[in-house]
């Protein structure tokens, strides 16, 4: 851990040095990645001098306990030693955890999809539930939040959302929401009062770059058509709806949403990039599967990963048996305290995995 924290503290100094040059802003890619790069190695700077700190702290006090005579003053030295010893091992917990390498995945933007599963009309309920839930926690972070398609119910629910998120750290905050998300209520369309259960799935992508996946046009398979809205009307008069089949994968997307048939194209395109990205690196994940421990429970869609009882107010996240009873507060978009445990979480299992 030593010659790894000196590592990252050389460079740290380094960048400290080269945000001060004028030059690196013209370069907006290059400037904003130094930014990115600076700021996290300013994390684990800032908690590598607390940990110093804190150090000689200690020091002092025992030296000070050592020479001290009065049982009284002794027995307040005592009790700092305590807090001192106490904070000491979170500071060395919390720089432990700064010096686990990142997932280069964590800064992506992504793509997320919400289908309705089993339960019907009170499933595409859910899906539009969970689509405002995440949409209203985006907006907390300044994140920018995109509808790439949407086929929706009568009622108001979504039998599929496919959206864009896009800002800080989205995947690292998002990626544990991929499984099977599910519920118990009472449904609006429910007279007798009896609740039932219903399932939602959730799929997180990150979405690739062009220079990342590349895509060639002969493996495209491309059709147009008219867009459809709920109970089969049309949402408009032309073939602006795109669908685009991938040959070698057999990946296919449908968007719809947009009057502009060239604009479903590049939304279809964008979301075709992001499975295909996602293919790849499950198959990458599947050959170093010792290393992908630090996976928060299997991230398999199949997965049950949640369960949200409304009549209890309940939420439980079954990964890392944790139970919140506020879950009206949840679906309002505060849904941060959950992201913080399954982000801790994965880093606890990451420390166990680097330290065996």
């Amino acid at each position: 851990m030593n010659e790894r924290l000196s590592s990252l503290l050389a460079r740290y100094r380094e960048l400290s040095a080269r945000i001060q040059d004028p030059d690196l802003v013209k370069d907006q890619n290059r400037y904003r990645d130094t930014m990115r790069e600076y700021s996290r190695l300013n994390d684990i700077a800032a908690a590598n001098d607390e940990l110093q700190s804190l150090s000689v702290q200690l020091e002092d006090a025992k030296s000070l306990y050592q020479g001290e005579n009065d049982s009284e003053m002794k027995e307040l030295v005592k009790e700092e030693l305590h807090e001192l010893e106490r904070r000491l091992v979170d500071a060395n917990d919390r720089l432990k955890f700064l010096l686990i390498p990142r997932d280069p995945l964590d800064e992506k933007n992504i793509i997320m999809e919400i289908r309705a599963g089993t339960g019907g009309e009170e499933a595409a309920l859910f899906a539009a539930d969970l689509y405002r839930m995440y949409a209203r926690f985006a907006e907390t972070r300044g994140w920018k939040f995109e509808i790439m398609n949407s086929s929706g119910t009568e009622l108001g629910g979504f039998r599929e959302i496919v959206f864009s998120v896009s800002g800080g750290n989205v995947y690292e905050n998002l990626r544990y929401e991929s499984g099977v998300h599910r519920v118990q209520r009472v449904p609006a369309t429910e007279a007798s009062g009896r609740i039932h259960t219903s399932a939602v799935t959730v799929a997180v992508l990150p979405e690739a770059d062009e220079t990342e996946i590349d895509i060639k046009s002969e493996d495209l398979r491309i059709d147009v058509m008219r867009a459809g809205g709920p109970g089969g009307q049309c949402v408009n008069t032309t073939d602006s709806a795109v669908r685009i089949t991938h040959l070698p994968s057999g990946i296919v997307v449908h968007c719809q949403d947009e009057k502009s048939q060239i604009k479903n194209k590049a939304k279809a395109m964008r979301i075709l990039r992001a499975r295909v990205y996602e293919m790849e690196e499950a198959k990458a994940a599947s050959e170093r599967a010792e290393a992908r421990k630090n996976q928060v429970g299997s991230g398999d869609r199949s997965e049950r990963i949640r369960t949200y009882n409304f009549p209890q107010n309940r939420l439980t996240d079954h990964r890392i048996n944790l139970t919140l009873y506020k879950l009206d507060i949840i679906m309002q978009g505060d849904i941060g305290e959950l992201f913080d445990a399954l982000k801790l979480s994965a880093r606890e299992e990451l420390l166990r995995a680097t330290a065996s």
